[in-house]
């Protein structure tokens, strides 16, 4: 995100954008690659919720937020673009805020991989991973990410 000094992520994070929603799509690919056709759509404010109840030493990946979304609404899959916003919305709210900190650095992208545009980057977010017991390993040598070490097994269940 660009500007970010000059936006009120809180705001957005409240702007429920007509949402929750469904939606169906009849692309066939998109019904083939996300394996139905109904999806669904859910408001900042969900996410915030949802990354809120990660414990210490717990992660979680957006991939399974939009799971546990799914399957908690009757709907095939959760839209990934806007899940992907919204986690991040969710976490410039809470770096703007003075209290009730979302623990947004405990999200992580598909594979495990730490978040560039979280606040301060994959530094800020690598440090406040490694300060709860994680290994954070780097990958590539051109395209170098970040990742947390076998974060299969620190997974937090949303049940």
């Amino acid at each position: 995100m660009a500007n970010e000094d000059r936006k009120d992520f809180n705001d957005m994070l409240h702007d429920n954008k007509d949402m929750p929603k469904f939606q169906t799509i009849t692309d066939q690919k998109s019904i083939e690659k996300y394996g139905g056709s109904r999806m669904y759509f859910a408001p900042p404010i969900y996410y915030d919720k949802v990354m809120k109840r990660i414990p210490y030493g717990k992660v979680i990946t957006v991939g399974k937020i939009r799971e546990y979304f799914a399957k908690l609404n009757g709907a095939d899959f959760t839209e990934p673009i806007t899940a992907g916003i919204f986690v991040s919305i969710a976490a410039w709210a809470s770096y703007q805020r003075t209290d009730d900190e979302t623990p947004y650095w405990r999200t992580l992208k598909a594979n495990g991989e730490l978040n560039e545009k979280y606040p301060n980057g994959i530094e800020a977010q690598k440090e406040k991973l490694e300060a709860e017991g994680h290994t954070i390993v780097q990958k590539g040598r051109k395209n170098i990410r970040y990742y947390v070490k076998d974060y299969e097994k620190v997974l937090f269940d949303l049940k």
